[in-house]
């Protein structure tokens, strides 16, 4: 029977992330572009083994490799944060919530929220539409609290992994 690790950088339970996987993952937080031989030496490892590091990081779902935008050079003019209360499971309403594609992410909370989302959208009437017709009307959803941006002033990935 396989013991579950309780250290909070293991990977979905299982075992947890070495010191140079957390090392491999910094460099990449710093510059997702980093050639492989420049990751290997900073962190000691051959470039065919950061490659299959970060393979299977990325298999395993601990990081993803993408491309950051600020949404409003590609045509996103309103983005806000939702607060959502939900009556009964929360997993029913995160799962709709999470196949939006206009959805970020979606934040499981204690507090005055059960869910917290972020979403992106191209103008205040999709927005509107995203609340009105799509979020509130999932089963389930018994309140909304709405937070538009007025203007993004930091939008950063690379607090590394402490």
């Amino acid at each position: 029977m396989a013991t579950r690790s309780t250290d909070p950088r293991s990977t979905n339970g299982t075992q947890p992330i070495d010191a140079v996987s957390l090392a491999i993952i910094e460099q990449l937080q710093e510059d997702g572009r980093r050639p492989y031989a420049a990751i290997g030496k900073a962190v000691g490892l051959s470039e065919a083994a950061v490659r299959q590091r970060v393979q299977k990081l990325l298999d395993q779902g601990v990081m993803q490799i993408v491309a950051v935008t600020d949404p409003l050079t590609v045509g996103f003019r309103r983005q806000a944060m939702v607060g959502i209360n939900v009556e009964g499971d929360l997993d029913p309403v995160a799962d709709a919530l999470t196949a939006m594609s206009e959805v970020e992410y979606v934040v499981m909370t204690a507090g005055s929220f059960d869910l917290l989302i972020e979403v992106v959208c191209e103008d205040d009437d999709q927005l509107l539409q995203m609340i009105n017709k799509r979020i509130r009307t999932l089963p389930g959803v018994r309140s909304t609290e709405s937070f538009v941006y007025l203007k993004l002033r930091k939008q950063t990935y690379t607090w590394g992994t402490r």
